[in-house]
């Protein structure tokens, strides 16, 4: 059986000019980055801003599991599909980070024969947004402590500095750190941290940012510190926003590549989706609606995490109305949630899945209190049997979604084909009634435990005294209107990420809350979150390598 990389690899690709024409976009509204790869010119995006927008897709999927759900694989293999049935479709996913290439996860080009080309430049360097997101983020650590250095106007209180310095790479040692050790002209001592890019409030303000204007709003907002009096200061105070604007000019162009099967894909931004926001730019999201038909977008990890944010966060501040959602699940991730060892998923088991299907029952049910349909979609497995697939089924048609088996990995877009009617057939028949699942005006409390009941099935919350008194300061500076960004565990619906299935009658522990003003939006912070990830014991870096020819392998 062929790796993703070889399917990648052997696919022969269009010239990105070929794929641009077929949405109508001309090579001067192209900023190429060699034969395969383009940014979409800022010109272009402005003269289509009065087009009819398409309809907007969000692909979800249950609580990830060791079992592997192929949620970008089904984003993927829908558009292609899509393409297979004559509509115009354009598919709209987040950046890979080098972090998860090099560590375990892998990257994020789909699977299969439903990827996204050219693979290894997409999870490796493409167009270079990461690195300005990251030169962006540590010029505006560098001026925080030059600032502190040279006299401190601002009146800093250096035990207060929020702002971290951030690494595309998973790197453990740098979570926690001392700087300015040394003489006196090498700058003040105070303890420092690193994130991970994709962790970079940057990140966020890029992805939800319309244009250059917003971007410079959002940017001058974000909180690096607090002086002695305990007021934020901002990038603005630092005078920062023009250098870090004038770094990210590039990054907020959207970039177009296309899939094994030459359907376009705008990839663009990557917020973590535990601790930010988790989706695409609205950019690239709003781009795709006005080229095309329908617009195919993903939401980070479960629809717990990813779909709510999607929905809360990036919905309500762009003004988004999604159309239609399609719930991504496996027999295996069900029977995994129903108490099945990884090791004996291939064995039918149709106690273990009725047991591990209450994981899917939530995730519709929620996704349905946001009033937009819902298409659930089995990605096929060979060891999946007929009495399992019925039983998924019928589990779902009683609940009111439509159903269809997802073949794309070993088919393309073929073996989507099932899916994307289903999806059709929903959008022509079903009204998308959406709305966000709480107003900006109630308290952050009441917003935290409204997503905590509602979406997680919690009794309630508990705050920690830290957190109490955080969200009352946070409140006092004006950010109680903010829709909160809960990080947790992306393997529960609870904190607890032993806790599988659908967990009942527990407490969401919030152990602390800090805005991020930029992003616009309340950090939410229950158990341990890491946003400096480590390495593991195996390394994928460890079998990474590149041939004489040059030729990539190992990039999974």
């Amino acid at each position: 059986m062929k790796t993703d990389i070889q399917i990648a690899q052997e696919a022969i690709m269009e010239p990105i000019i070929n794929v641009a024409e077929a949405l109508g976009i001309t090579a001067d509204d192209l900023e190429l980055y060699g034969k395969y790869k383009a940014k979409i010119s800022d010109t272009y995006l402005q003269k289509n801003k009065e087009n009819k927008d398409g309809k907007l897709i969000l692909v979800t999927a249950i609580n990830p599991t060791p079992a592997g759900e192929g949620k970008t694989t089904t984003s993927v293999g829908l558009g292609q599909a899509f393409a297979k049935l004559n509509k115009k479709a354009v598919i709209a996913l987040r950046e890979p980070s080098l972090g998860p290439c090099f560590g375990v996860k892998g990257g994020a080009a789909g699977g299969g024969y439903a990827q996204v080309v050219p693979m290894e430049d997409l999870n490796l360097h493409f167009t270079g947004d990461f690195h300005a997101i990251t030169s962006a983020n540590n010029l505006l650590a560098a001026l925080l402590d030059n600032h502190i250095q040279q006299g401190n106007e601002l009146g800093i209180d250096t035990r207060t500095v929020v702002w971290k310095r951030c690494l595309d790479m998973n790197d453990r040692v740098l979570r926690n750190v001392v700087v300015g050790l040394g003489n006196k002209m090498d700058g003040v001592v105070r303890e420092d941290h690193f994130v991970i890019t994709v962790a970079s409030e940057i990140m966020a303000v890029l992805c939800l940012a319309d244009d250059m204007e917003d971007l410079k709003r959002r940017l001058g907002r974000m909180v690096v510190a607090y002086n002695f009096q305990g007021n934020p200061v901002t990038a603005e105070d630092l005078k920062a926003v023009g250098s870090m604007a004038a770094l990210l000019k590039d990054a907020m162009k959207p970039n177009l590549i296309q899939t094994l099967e030459h359907t376009p894909a705008l990839i663009h931004g990557g917020p973590f989706a535990n601790i930010a926001h988790g989706c695409n730019s609205v950019r690239a999201t709003k781009a795709a609606l006005k080229i095309a038909d329908y617009c195919i977008t993903e939401a980070g990890f479960g629809a717990d995490l990813g779909a709510e944010k999607f929905f809360n966060i990036k919905c309500r501040m762009a003004g988004l109305k999604p159309d239609a959602v399609v719930l991504v699940a496996t027999i295996r991730a069900l029977k995994y949630n129903g108490g099945v060892p990884k090791q004996e998923l291939g064995k039918e088991d149709l106690k273990a899945l009725e047991a591990g299907i209450v994981n899917l029952e939530k995730h519709i049910e929620n996704l349905q209190k946001f009033g937009v349909p819902v298409v659930v979609t089995l990605n096929s497995f060979i060891t999946d049997t007929e009495k399992e697939t019925e039983f998924v089924k019928s589990f779902c048609e009683d609940r009111g979604c439509e159903f269809a088996l997802s073949r794309v990995w070993e088919n393309g877009g073929e073996g989507g084909v099932e899916l994307a009617e289903k999806v059709l057939k929903t959008l022509e028949e079903k009204e998308s009634n959406f709305k966000p699942l709480y107003p900006d005006n109630i308290s952050l409390k009441e917003k935290i435990d409204t997503v905590a009941r509602e979406i997680y099935g919690a009794r309630g919350i508990e705050l920690s005294p830290q957190a109490a008194k955080q969200l009352k300061q946070l409140e006092d500076l004006g950010f109680g209107n903010l829709p909160v960004c809960m990080a947790k565990t992306q393997y529960s619906l609870s904190d607890d990420p032993v806790l599988l299935g659908r967990p009942e009658n527990f407490t969401v522990h919030v152990r602390e809350a800090y805005v991020s003003a930029g992003a616009g939006f309340v950090v939410v912070l229950t158990g341990a979150v890491m946003t400096m990830p480590g390495l593991p014991k195996q390394p994928a870096a460890l079998s990474i390598d590149v041939t004489n020819e040059g030729v990539i392998t190992g990039l999974f």
